[in-house]
């Protein structure tokens, strides 16, 4: 099995009701490490880079809206074959959809208030992880 780093990003629908630790216990429970965590709060800029790739999509402001309305914490997950391990604790985007036990079952308020955001593929991660985290902030 590959040891691999992936990026968690806990939003901010959840920060406001204090599941941090809650959310980071499933990941750790999981078999996951932090090896890096910071609360911030996004900016207009950060939100509308980081979620670049949905610029031309209808619900583009509204994410961008959604994203600097309350502190995030962003982490650097690190753990065997972590990225899928990362989505499957994370569960279905719609959490209609998400597996029982799953962060998105039990914490998500609606499909586009989900708790939580997680790299899609290695290539991301890396990407989502150095937008984010300078080298000497990641200490696994």
């Amino acid at each position: 099995m590959a040891i691999e780093r992936t990026f968690s990003m806990i939003k901010p629908d959840a920060t406001k009701r204090n599941l941090t630790g809650a959310i980071t216990k499933k990941l750790e429970e999981a078999g996951l490490s932090v090896v890096a965590s910071k609360r911030i709060m996004m900016t207009k800029a950060q939100a509308e880079s980081f979620y670049g790739v949905h610029k031309e999509r209808p619900f583009f402001n509204d994410l961008v809206a959604f994203m600097t309305s309350g502190p995030t914490v962003v982490q650097v997950l690190e753990g065997e074959n972590a990225v899928l391990k990362n989505r499957e604790v994370m569960g279905a985007t719609n959490p209609a959809n998400a597996e029982p036990g799953t962060i998105r079952a039990e914490f998500a308020e609606s499909i586009e208030a989900n708790s939580v955001h997680g790299s899609d593929a290695p290539e991301t991660a890396a990407e989502e992880i150095a937008f984010w985290f300078g080298g000497n902030e990641i200490v696994g």
